[in-house]
Order: structure tokens, then C-alpha cells, then sequence
């Protein structure tokens, strides 16, 4: 039973920092890519970034130096760090695993005044 469960996501204002998490259990987390994605509404889920079982990183152009994505093997979970954010950056965030296309339930974050 895979299992995907993000927190972390929230109201911010802009210029604000947030981090979420992904905590996933029932698979041997340390072989696969992990990866986070978003929608807005009534747009297409889009690729934020990745970040593959060796720890090499690939990030959509609107985030590149301004979010990280990291792993801890050892703790199952993946992370992004989210900083500068912008109101462009409002969707619905979604933890994505390559074991089996694998998804979560999705965490709200909303950047606003």
C-alpha cells in the first residue's frame, strides 16, 4: 500500500517562505525519483521539480532560485522549500513518486495579501 502524505501548506503573504513535506511509506523510497507538482485551478498539473534516487535536481524555470527540493533517505520524506514566493505560486501542491506513478492527496498553498 503506497502511501504519499503532504503537510505543510498554508496562507502566505508574498515574498513569504514556506517548506512542505511528503512523508511516504510502501516502497523502498531511496530507489525512486521523487518529485513535487501543482495546479492552479483551471490550469494543468505542471512539473515543479524533482529529484532522483542520486539526489540530481531538475526545477520548472519559474522556481529556479527560488525553491529547493530535497530527500532524507533515512526518514522517507521529501521536501520543498519554498522562498520569494509570489501569488503566480497559488495551487494545490501534490508529492509525486516514480514507484508505480504514484500520488498524494495534495497540500493547499496560497500566496496572498
Amino acid at each position: 500500500q503506497v502511501q504519499l502524505v503532504e503537510s505543510g501548506g498554508g496562507l502566505v503573504q508574498p515574498g513569504g517562505s514556506l517548506r512542505l513535506s511528503c512523508a511516504a511509506s510502501g516502497f523502498t523510497f531511496r530507489f525512486y525519483t521523487m518529485g513535487w507538482y501543482r495546479q492552479a485551478p483551471g490550469k494543468q498539473r505542471e512539473l515543479v521539480a524533482t529529484i532522483t534516487s542520486g539526489g540530481s535536481t531538475n526545477y520548472v524555470d519559474s522556481v529556479k532560485g527560488r525553491f529547493t527540493i530535497s530527500r532524507d533517505n533515512a526518514g522517507n520524506t521529501v521536501y520543498l522549500q519554498m522562498n520569494s514566493l509570489k501569488p503566480e505560486d497559488t495551487a494545490v501542491y501534490y508529492c509525486y513518486s516514480a514507484y508505480r506513478d504514484s500520488w498524494g492527496q495534495g497540500t493547499q498553498v496560497t500566496v496572498s495579501s
